[in-house]
């Protein structure tokens, strides 16, 4: 008889299912709660939630069963319907004392207070003491968190709400929005975007009934009203329309929702006709227009950046630079912000200002070739206004191929960057790495890249003390600054950027 092998990996596979499932298919919902439980213990949450949903299909007024259901959900991270199944299983048992404790549990991590002290009462024979000392800590922190908001104290906000969250509310989409609000104000865009996102993607609507508030705002009308801030100071403007009216539909009577419901849809139709009035080459006017937007909201860097843009057309470029500054105030390292003072710096001939900032761009966008032109030109204007040498300055090419001593000499001693590659073209790791080289001359035109083949120069080979290849030598400025031999494509690229800025 011809035995066909068994593949391990699908033995082993087949052995797992067998583990993990149970060995019989009870239908008694005892048997298959305590089959759940087996299966919770060994941390197989969604077998476990399978079988307890077969037990409560027979029956379905078992609240020992809810609960168990309940543990396997927040195993599962589905914090929502953890507490959904818990408040069905004390409807139906409310003396059931565990179900009360997992639900303080729940509401202590959704920075529900009030909600975790009444079944923190309920707990019997009593109170988890662990979680008591965690409900109070959470409150204080809370409660401070509140309280520095009311004054506009943003740097408490944001640490009093990482407290809270610290204490075991770490799963309040309130409170990550809370961060997200004080750090916003406190001109971190970047982190309160991704502090917004954070809350935005936590179970929080599933668990919150209408009239649990936050700061006196109802529901998640909170989380809509940063969500629109964010966006807005993002320039995503048809989001924060959007967001800020789903808090004005939640919560209607709230004052700051009507504030911000009001200067979001100000901002954005002055957004919208600055653009219209901008694109029809009415820069004049168009700045007026961003300039009503600033005036409902005076710490957006989109709108500073969009007049910006104006004054430069205008030839403002005073003007120009002004309001880059602010938004880069708001929002540090903003790349259009960054590159139109840059412009506007080098048509007042600023030009040590203008590359710096170039330099800073080009930490963000390596690959920019137009940036990199530009780049390139201001140090040309910088060098010759310092009467430096500019003539043999040159913005990309291709890989010079250097065949003597003389011309290696001359190359090397070029003002600005020149990296040297040494190689043959039998040698199997320079085949690899030449195309690499090649692409790397594309993406930064303004450095001097040079290629030395070692088998028809060797005495530049010597003088260089050459012995493997492929070898990179960078010089700039006249002066050898990097040598690697055989380096990854990664610590090449790295390196040519970082001395080429």
């Amino acid at each position: 008889m011809r035995h066909t092998p068994i593949c391990l990996t699908c033995e082993k596979r087949a052995e797992e299912q067998r583990r993990r499932r149970p060995a019989s298919r009870p239908a008694d919902p005892e048997e298959l709660k305590k089959a759940g439980n087996e299966q919770y213990k060994k941390g197989y949450f969604e077998e476990a939630l399978r079988l307890y949903d077969r037990a409560l299909a027979l029956c379905p007024d078992n609240a020992a069963c809810r609960g168990n259901r309940a543990a396997a959900l927040i195993g599962l991270r589905r914090i929502g319907e953890a507490v959904k199944e818990c408040e069905e299983a004390v409807r139906i048992d409310p003396s059931y004392g565990r179900a009360h404790q997992r639900l303080a549990s729940l509401h202590i991590r959704l920075g529900h207070i009030e909600d975790a002290q009444r079944h923190l009462s309920l707990a019997t024979p009593q109170p988890d003491l662990l979680e008591l000392h965690k409900l109070q800590t959470v409150e204080k922190h809370l409660g401070r968190c509140m309280d520095a908001r009311k004054v506009g104290d943003w740097k408490s906000v944001l640490r009093e709400s990482d407290a809270s969250i610290a204490a075991g509310a770490d799963c309040s989409a309130m409170l990550f929005a809370s961060r997200a609000e004080a750090l916003l104000r406190l001109n971190q865009l970047d982190e309160a975007d991704l502090a917004i996102s954070s809350a935005s993607k936590l179970d929080y609507s599933s668990s919150c009934t209408s009239d649990n508030k936050f700061c006196g705002f109802l529901a998640n009308a909170y989380l809509f009203y940063v969500h629109a801030q964010v966006d807005m100071a993002l320039g995503r403007f048809d989001h924060a329309v959007s967001s800020v009216d789903k808090a004005r539909i939640i919560d209607q009577g709230n004052v700051e929702v009507v504030t911000m419901h009001n200067n979001v849809k100000a901002v954005a139709r002055a957004r919208s006709l600055g653009n219209e009035l901008f694109n029809s080459g009415k820069f004049s006017e168009a700045c007026l227009a961003y300039g009503e937007g600033l005036k409902h909201h005076p710490v957006n860097p989109v709108l500073y950046c969009n007049r910006a843009a104006c004054r430069f057309k205008l030839g403002q470029w005073e003007k120009s630079i002004e309001d880059c500054n602010e938004a880069l105030k708001i929002q540090p390292n903003y790349p259009k912000a960054l590159l139109r003072r840059a412009a506007s710096y080098g048509k007042m001939e600023r030009w040590a200002e203008s590359v710096k900032d170039y330099e800073v761009l080009r930490k963000e966008l390596p690959g920019d070739t137009e940036l990199a032109e530009a780049y390139f030109h201001a140090q040309v204007a910088l060098k010759s206004s310092r009467g430096e040498e500019v003539s043999n300055m040159k913005f990309g090419g291709e890989v010079e191929a250097i065949t003597g001593m003389e011309q290696f000499q001359m190359a090397t001693s070029l003002p600005g960057v020149s990296v040297i590659h040494f190689m043959t073209p039998l040698n199997q790791q320079c085949c690899k790495i030449s195309p690499f080289v090649n692409t790397l001359c594309t993406r930064y035109p303004y450095i001097n890249f040079l290629k030395v083949d070692i088998s028809e120069s060797p005495a530049v080979a010597r003088a260089e003390n050459v012995r493997t290849v492929p070898t990179f030598k960078i010089y700039k400025n006249g002066t050898r600054v990097k040598e690697m031999i055989c380096p990854s494509l990664q610590l090449l690229e790295y390196s040519v950027r970082h001395y080429g800025i």
